[in-house]
Order: structure tokens, then sequence, then C-alpha cells
């Protein structure tokens, strides 16, 4: 696979794709960078741009997490509450490159704050402010910042900094989930109006939740898996999915299967009884999607190979966490969760 299919591959769209195919032409070592926001708990989805990452990294560029604490900040995360979370992103999403068997060395980790508070990043936010509407930084963070009914001014600067992330951490490519398409096209508009280079934009698709619609979600615990839960606590989940026979939409565990587990492992195995088939192996997605369509796979059997998955890939981060400096860590960031 080249360099191009490799990047392209399990994306939903690519701003622009003939700039990609020229960045790939002229540079051999180019830069992305993906930004979280250090808010809720990281659960299983966050895999979906992990992988994503080690297809840049395979592809020979130079990759960026941002930490964004301040985005945290601006999207309601208490202030008192940063450094902790700082800290237990700073552990758990190393952690889940290990646990799929990638070196983090050449990942370098970034904290937002570390560059934002600056003088000449302070003025471009100022600079910014004064070429966009409030409507647009609004229609830019919709998706992204949990405004409410009495949205607060720190939403609408939210846009405006992750624009400016991608000139100041000087990369040629920023990635994120697809609910982030209208804050990307706001800085691929707003940059040149600064005198800065657009970048190229790359959108990933939302695992579905494991309750019926919806995406995976930090705010709605029985739709996702915390990076933490232990095994009991993920078959429990599983076996409560939303996972009706023969239906693929909004069907979590194939999606999962789909852009985590066969990208990792390239097999996926049914266990079940002899006198329901036996054993069965998968070699790619679209087999085992079929066979689900057509009714050959039972949602239980599914569920149960699944589960097992899940808690093999969680048992390295869980053992981690097993420490009990991280674990105060853990327990300091997010007390309201026990």
């Amino acid at each position: 696979m080249d360099r191009f299919e490799l990047i392209k591959r399990n994306t939903l769209e690519i701003v622009e794709e003939k700039e990609l195919r020229e960045l790939l032409n002229k540079k051999k070592n180019p830069s992305v960078y993906l930004g979280t926001a250090i808010t809720s708990r990281p659960h299983i989805g966050y895999y979906v741009w992990v992988l994503k990452m080690a297809d840049f990294l395979k592809a020979g560029f130079k990759a960026k997490i941002l930490l964004a604490d301040l985005h945290g900040a601006l999207d309601n995360t208490p202030w008192n509450l940063l450094e902790k979370r700082y800290e237990y992103y700073k552990k758990i999403i190393p952690a889940m490159f290990e646990a799929i068997g990638m070196n983090t060395k050449n990942i370098e980790i970034v904290r937002g704050s570390d560059f934002q508070l600056k003088d000449d990043y302070v003025f471009d936010v100022l600079k910014m402010s004064t070429f966009t509407s409030v409507n647009d930084c609004k229609r830019a963070a919709s998706e992204v910042v949990k405004f409410g009914d009495n949205p607060k001014l720190s939403g609408l600067i939210y846009p405006i900094m992750q624009a400016l992330d991608e000139q100041y951490l000087d990369v040629d490519v920023q990635f994120g989930g697809v609910d982030q398409r209208k804050i990307l096209m706001f800085a691929r508009e707003n940059l040149p109006k600064l005198g800065y280079k657009p970048r190229i934009e790359l959108m990933m698709p939302l695992i579905p939740g494991f309750v019926e619609g919806g995406k995976m979600s930090s705010s709605i615990k029985e739709s996702k898996i915390d990076l933490l839960d232990d095994e009991k606590i993920v078959i429990d989940k599983i076996n409560k999915a939303y996972c009706v026979a023969g239906v693929v939409e909004n069907n979590g565990i194939l999606a999962f299967l789909r852009y985590v587990i066969f990208p990792t492992k390239q097999k996926f195995v049914i266990k079940r009884d002899a006198k329901y088939g036996g054993d069965v192996t998968y070699t790619n997605y679209e087999e085992i999607e079929n066979d689900f369509v057509n009714k050959k796979i039972h949602p239980q059997d599914l569920k149960n190979s699944f589960a097992h998955e899940i808690n093999a890939l969680l048992k390295p981060i869980r053992k981690k966490f097993e420490d009990l400096k991280n674990k105060k860590i853990l327990e300091q960031a997010y007390s309201n969760s026990f």
C-alpha cells in the first residue's frame, strides 16, 4: 500500500486530496497533529484516531498529539482539575499506543498551554477574532463544544485557537473526527486572513455507541467502554449492546471491528460450540459483515468474541494503572467518577 492509500484508508474526507498528494511528493517526512481536549475520560472510541496516527507514522510523518488543556477549560472542564486531567491523559494516551505494540518515541506529546499563552499566539487569537463573526465561531464549534441553553463566550474562542494551533505547531496536516469538520473548515478559511497557509484536513468516522443511535460518547456511560473498565464491566456492557441480527447500521461492535480490530490484528475469531458450526476465522472486515448481514453469525456469538478482544486490548492499560501513583492521578482528575 503506497503512502497516499495508507493515509486515506478508513477516512471519510480529505480536504484536499490533491494537496495531500502534492505534499507526499514534495516532503519525505511531513508533519501531522491531532488535538484532544482534556475533558472526559478517554474511551475505546479513541482507538479510531490512534490507528490513524499509526498509519501516518508508517507513511513517514512526524506526529504530534496536542493535549489541549486550555481547550478543555473552554469546554467546561473545571480550571482546578486541568493539571490532574493533563497528567491522566499524558499517561493513558501513550498506554493506548503501547497496547497495540506501537513505539511512542516517534510521537511528540505537546501541552497546549505551553505555547498558547505566549504573546504572539494571544495576539493572533485577538487578531483572528476581528476577522470572524460570532455566528461563524458558534457554527464552527457547534458539534464539538457543549454550548447548552446559555452559551459561554469561551466556546466561541475554541475554534479560533484550534485554527491557530495548526500554525503554531508547524504542521502540514490536522486530522480529527467528522464532528470536527466545521472547525477544520473554519481553519482553512481563516488562517490565510492572517497570512498563514491553509493546512490539509482529514476526517475520521465516529464509532456508533453501544446503545441504539448516536456516537460513542463519554457523556453517555452505557454507550462506551472506558479504557480502565474491568473485565466483568466490559462483558456486561457488550452483552447489553445494541446488535440486531443482520443489521449493520448503528452497530458499534461491527464498526469497532472495521476501524480498529482488523487494522490492528488482520483477523478475528468467532468462537462457538461445534453444534452451532464451530469456530470461524475472519481475515477481513467485509467477510464478517457479509456473514452477519446474512445471519450466519448470531449476535451473542459476535458479542462474546468481541468482549474477549476488548479485554485483551485493555489488559496492558489496566495493568499500567494498577500502580498506586497512577491510581491517585485518576482519582484526583475524576473524583466525581468514583
